[in-house]
């Protein structure tokens, strides 16, 4: 049995200006799963990137002091790092393989627990991989 690595490399992260234009530009999928919201495109396999890249953001509107949308930061990308083996096995799955651009956007104005945001961000993935096949 293959042994899974929970890391989350810099490959994965969505740096590229384009990429995040085309995700946020309109026409890509996106619903809400308080207190995030998760916005992902499917991309060609030609596409120079990770199988699967993430943003997160977490606006100024909804927390002033850096301190804290830095803990919500962390506390999204943890999930996500212990989490992203759902959405990259059903992407591995297609008979045509694909690549997915995400973004989850934080929607409320209060921290959660870490408890509770990975279990957003798992369902999230499950419905993401629900919907791509």
């Amino acid at each position: 049995m293959e042994e899974r690595r929970y890391i989350l490399n810099k490959e994965e992260r969505l740096c590229s200006k384009k990429l995040i234009e085309r995700l946020f530009a309109g026409g890509n999928r996106s619903f809400p799963t308080f207190p995030l919201r998760v916005v992902y495109m499917p991309l060609s396999s030609e596409e120079n990137t990770a199988d699967a890249s993430i943003l997160i953001s977490v606006p100024k509107k909804r927390f002033k002091h850096a301190v804290k949308r830095n803990q919500v930061k962390r506390q999204v990308r943890e999930a996500y790092r212990r989490n992203k083996y759902i959405l990259l096995d059903a992407l591995k799955a297609q008979e045509t393989p694909c690549k997915m651009v995400l973004a989850f956007i934080w929607l409320d104005n209060k921290i959660h627990s870490t408890e509770e945001v990975e279990y957003k961000v798992r369902k999230l993935l499950m419905h993401i991989s629900e919907n791509i096949r």
